[in-house]
């Protein structure tokens, strides 16, 4: 069976993410969770180690997933971890274009290729961005994320005061 790199900032990582890696370890015989920092997004709400731990604890009932976290080029770390290919999660056409321009570099460079997951509906519309905002001002994201991150989102907004 094929192994595959899902790599991503997750910050926070929601029910988009959990279902797309859901349905890679159905796919996939191995499935890696690597949590970046994307250089092109600005500071972290978590830090790559929190991160890891609340996808950890997001996805334990899946036994052919590990999670780590990375500096490095994605291709770098596909071929180190031996993944055949890289997955990247599509939510809707706007994702597309930006996602096929790294997906044809990353094979340009690597000879890895891409694979494009679409999610399905009922969480297509959910984004770090938004679960950063709602829980930063004290909304309820619960129903976007898994029990585990809902947790370390309230523990962490505890200790932030907006302004």
């Amino acid at each position: 069976m094929a192994t595959v790199l899902y790599p991503g900032s997750f910050d926070p990582f929601h029910n988009g993410h959990r279902e797309l890696v859901e349905t890679a370890a159905y796919l996939f015989g191995q499935v890696y969770v690597a949590a970046i920092r994307n250089p092109q997004k600005s500071g972290g709400l978590f830090e790559l180690e929190e991160r890891k731990e609340m996808i950890r604890d997001s996805l334990l009932h899946l036994d052919n997933v590990k999670v780590i976290s990375m500096k490095d080029l994605v291709t770098r770390v596909a071929k180190e971890v031996g993944a055949d290919f890289i997955i990247k999660g599509l939510r809707a056409v706007v994702d597309f274009e930006n996602e096929m321009a790294q997906a044809q570099t990353n094979l340009a460079v690597s000879g890895v290729h891409t694979l494009f997951l679409p999610s399905a509906s009922a969480n297509s519309y959910i984004a770090s961005k938004f679960i950063r905002d709602i829980a930063r001002f004290g909304g309820d994201v619960s129903s976007m994320v898994p029990e585990p991150v809902a947790i370390m989102l309230k523990t962490k907004m505890a200790k932030e005061v907006p302004e």
